[in-house]
């Protein structure tokens, strides 16, 4: 997997081509604990069903990315949405994407689409997060207890080169008590593309709250909410997922 320097560090970048380059590519934004690895096939089978190219990376600190400073402060999805993120666009060549993010990755996308003052052709959100729930922290405190009792660290460690790192600096950011106010309706609020909101009825990381908040800041929202489906849609429920995302990308694009 190629390393490509961006912002001082060197990312995880792969690119999905299905050789229609005139269309703007969808660039996916991993969850908390995610990767280029932990997405499995899901980008390759976008890229196929939309017909576009796909590029997915993983952040700093994460798959085989370099090393991240610790700890984060409670900005750190502003700093990847409005530092990070669109250094990578430019290194890429990429003006006007389409953001494909899934919980930590879709609100970064949300905070590029409405801070950065960057073109966007139009966000997919799975799993979004835009306030902080008390369901969110209860279910992240059930990780720090399953990451000390369980298989949880043996299974994660196939995905980064750093696990313990990469679990702290997401565990102890949303376990902080200052996290408690993080909020980014303001940022939703100046989002102007289209958005496709993805929810399971499932989640044991968020509720129907928050797509419904997207809904009620944003002025061009479609929701999908998915019956038997935890927080990952492109897991739980693949086919409804990239059907609805299909739809999406051709009304948009």
């Amino acid at each position: 997997m190629p390393l490509l320097e961006v912002a001082g560090a060197r990312l995880e970048v792969e690119r999905i081509s299905v050789g229609r380059e005139a269309l703007a590519p969808i660039v996916m934004l991993h969850e908390g604990l995610g990767s280029v690895a932990m997405w499995r096939d899901f980008p390759h089978r976008v890229a196929h069903a939309a017909g576009r190219d796909v590029v997915v990376y993983s952040r700093a600190g994460y798959g085989r990315s370099s090393a991240a400073s610790l700890p984060y402060g409670v900005r750190y999805m502003h700093d990847e949405a409005l530092t990070v993120l669109p250094a990578l666009l430019d290194a890429l060549g990429i003006a006007r994407p389409f953001l494909l993010g899934h919980s930590d990755g879709a609100s970064i996308a949300l905070i590029h689409a409405g801070a950065s003052g960057r073109p966007v052709r139009g966000l997919a959100l799975m799993a979004p997060h835009v306030m902080v729930e008390d369901v969110s922290i209860a279910s992240i405190e059930a990780a720090k207890v399953a990451w000390r009792a369980t298989d949880l660290r043996a299974r994660l460690s196939r995905h980064h080169d750093d696990v313990d790192a990469a679990f702290a600096g997401w565990n102890d950011i949303w376990l902080h008590p200052d996290f408690r106010a993080w909020s980014i309706e303001d940022e939703t609020r100046r989002v102007r593309c289209p958005v496709l909101a993805i929810q399971g009825e499932d989640d044991e990381y968020g509720t129907m709250a928050q797509i419904e908040r997207i809904a009620e800041l944003a002025p061009d929202v479609d929701l999908v909410r998915l019956a038997d489906c935890r927080h990952s849609p492109h897991r739980d429920q693949p086919d409804a997922v990239i059907e609805a995302l299909v739809r999406f990308v051709d009304r948009v694009g």
